[in-house]
């Protein structure tokens, strides 16, 4: 079952920044793209949808009035130029925050978010909006389900970023920097400039490696602080 949604902007460029990065997540369907609220508005009033995605800053009403005004608003991911607004869309329940301009990693990152807390609305599972079960991963020209307790540590590549996982390998053109912010920071955790260990997979430690299932992963000196943490030292 898909994730139904729509968009709110009164920038069409906004809109076409959204649409374009709706298209590459397989499991969203766009159900309409808006420049009036109120239109949007009377929309939610007789179309039922699973998500929200909601600029602030709008002419007539702001996203937060907008929010507030929906008797039974469906998850929303507030997208907006300024991020002086992050305490309050949180107090709204908003399950992310995206702060314009936001690349396509980071779009796929909180669509994840919200098709996790609807699988687990769907199945009656209590909801913890912080945990996705799993995460959408473009490989090629395809984009792959990863269970996140399958993954064991990401390893860069040059351009590219290897998911190891357990079971396969999985690689993605992606940064660094593009596949910590892919992933839920209170489970993973970056250890070396080329390096990205499960928290929960690492098996013993030393003064210079992890290890990971008998695979030494290389400590980086900049991330002794992070390491610290996840070891509880």
């Amino acid at each position: 079952m898909k994730l139904t949604a729509i968009a709110i902007d009164d920038e069409p460029v906004a809109l076409a920044v959204i649409k374009n990065h709706a298209a590459m997540v397989p499991f969203l369907d766009m159900k309409g793209f808006f420049t009036n609220a109120f239109e949007a508005m009377d929309f939610l009033s007789k179309e039922k949808v699973d998500l929200l995605f909601l600029d602030i800053k709008m002419p007539d009403i702001s996203g937060l009035d907008f929010l507030s005004s929906l008797p039974q608003p469906p998850m929303t991911i507030f997208t907006t130029a300024y991020s002086e607004h992050a305490v309050k869309s949180f107090e709204l329940d908003a399950i992310d925050y995206l702060l314009k301009p936001f690349s396509l990693i980071r779009f796929i990152k909180a669509c994840n978010k919200a098709n996790s807390l609807l699988q687990l609305k769907q199945n009656g599972t209590p909801v913890t909006k912080d945990v996705p079960e799993y995460i959408f991963v473009k490989s090629g020209y395809e984009q792959f389900r990863i269970v996140l307790d399958d993954i064991l540590y990401l390893e860069s590549a040059g351009n590219y970023v290897n998911f190891i996982l357990t079971d396969r390998k999985l690689i993605s053109r992606l940064s660094m920097q593009e596949a910590v912010d892919l992933l839920p920071a209170g489970l993973f955790t970056r250890v070396h400039r080329s390096y990205i260990v499960a928290n929960n997979k690492i098996e013993r430690a030393d003064r210079n490696s992890l290890y990971i299932k008998n695979i030494p992963i290389p400590i980086g000196a900049a991330y002794g602080p992070a390491i610290e943490k996840i070891l509880n030292l």
